[in-house]
Formats: structure tokens, C-alpha cells, sequence
């Protein structure tokens, strides 16, 4: 049990990170959803927005942060 319990504060330290980087680097953030290759179609009454190149940026980050703190933890 306290594996899992070392694994729900390492998340909740990512997630006050990540809230950190969006207060104060909101702005400068909002290139995010908008990359080449998500798809984004918006018509009268229909909007359908699928973001697969930024969820390929945000897997390949995450892996490379797990292989670092695995690799030297």
C-alpha cells in the first residue's frame, strides 16, 4: 500500500506543476491546441475538434520524463 500511496503524491506534485506552468504561462501556452495536424472542423451547429498532434507531443514528453526519472531514480 505504500507504493500506490508514493505514486498518488508524485501525481498530485505533477499535477501542482502542471497548474503552475498554465496560471503563469497560460498565455504563451495557446499555440498548444493549435498544431499542425489536430483536426478541427467547425460548421453552423457542429464543432468537432480531435488534437492527435498535440497528443503526440504530450506522450512523447511524458515518456522521455518517465525514461529520465526511471533511468536516474
Amino acid at each position: 500500500m505504500s507504493v500506490f500511496g508514493k505514486i498518488l503524491i508524485l501525481l498530485g506534485i505533477l499535477f501542482i506543476i502542471t497548474g503552475i506552468i498554465f496560471y503563469f504561462a497560460g498565455d504563451k501556452l495557446n499555440w498548444l491546441g493549435r498544431l499542425p495536424g489536430d483536426i478541427r472542423i467547425e460548421k453552423e451547429n457542429l464543432k468537432i475538434y480531435i488534437p492527435i498532434a498535440t497528443m503526440l507531443l504530450l506522450s512523447l514528453i511524458i515518456s522521455l520524463l518517465a525514461y529520465i526519472f526511471k533511468r536516474f531514480f
